[in-house]
């Protein structure tokens, strides 16, 4: 039984939309082996949630390489056994984890066909798009784009000197609707905003220039539209700067918010700020994952 970890992720970094993603120390973990016929465990966040069938995620990605491969040895059933410590549906990139980790686990059951190019074009062919699984595979800061072409194109780098504070509240977040509130058309002068932030944001990080990161992690395309959905959004991030945070912003597509920062109140001030809006809120202290997927080992 081949044994993978997986990162969570936090996606768009504010004005990065679908763009940038990020890896953080939070991990789930998939273990998989060939079967006579699917059987599947799951333990963790989401365990009474998730399907135990072909239909969940993990699997159908362990399929999709089974079913790349030519040849009899490629197995056509698994028993499969996922420990998540990603939350579901907050914005951390638990579906993209989910995916890579099935994927990547029976990439490494067959010997390791696919490179990590392929990985990732399978995986943002069943997520959807590359900004969570790219980091997912390769650790780090990655900025990636889908070509005409349909191609994915990614650079990665590690970010300097940052730290991670992260606000979970115990509320779910649709991304289906979270993009529906997006508008089809933005001003100009919006669209301008955002891709000079963009372009500060990752020289910031490459650089380790935490004192641009206020302003670099500014956002008109998608946070503003999608307030609505995170009660108190607008708060937490007053709350984060206030703190000492030098930059903060939704994750995703939330609620979870991602602040950047060393001074030790952060997380509490914007535990506070989702409490006053009537939120529960864990908290975690993150790093950077510079790994990415890895493969364990086998038991």
């Amino acid at each position: 039984m081949i044994r993978v970890r997986v990162p969570a992720t936090t996606a768009n970094l504010g004005p990065g939309f679908d763009a940038l993603g990020l890896a953080l120390r939070l991990h789930n973990s998939v273990a998989l082996e060939a079967a006579p016929e699917p059987r599947i465990e799951i333990e963790g966040e989401g365990a009474m949630a998730l399907p135990r069938d072909p239909s969940h995620l993990a699997y159908r990605a362990a399929l999709a390489v089974a079913g790349a491969q030519t040849g009899a040895a490629a197995p056509r059933a698994f028993h499969l056994r996922q420990h998540n410590r990603i939350p579901l549906a907050r914005g951390l990139g638990s579906s993209a984890a989910a995916i890579v980790g099935g994927a990547a686990a029976a990439n490494a059951l067959l010997g390791g066909p696919l490179d990590a190019q392929a990985l990732i074009d399978l995986a943002a062919g069943l997520e959807g798009h590359p900004d969570n699984v790219a980091p997912a595979v390769l650790g780090g800061l990655v900025t990636c784009v889908t070509t005409e072409a349909g191609k994915i194109r990614w650079t990665r780098l590690i970010p300097k000197r940052l730290r991670v504070v992260i606000a979970i509240p115990e509320f779910a977040v649709s991304t289906a609707e979270a993009r529906r509130l997006l508008p089809e058309t933005v001003p100009f002068r919006d669209a301008v905003f955002n891709v000079t932030r963009t372009a500060l944001l990752v020289a910031s990080l490459a650089e380790g220039r935490m004192d641009m990161l206020d302003e670099a992690t500014r956002d008109r395309l998608h946070q503003p539209y999608r307030a609505r959905l995170v009660p108190g959004l607008d708060a937490v991030f007053a709350a984060a700067r206030a703190s000492g945070a030098h930059g903060v912003a939704l994750s995703g597509s939330g609620p979870t918010v991602v602040a950047f920062g060393e001074a030790p109140g952060i997380g509490e001030a914007m535990r506070r700020a989702f409490e006053s809006a009537g939120a529960e809120c864990r908290v975690v202290d993150a790093e950077v994952d510079t790994e990415g997927t890895v493969v364990e080992g086998s038991t």
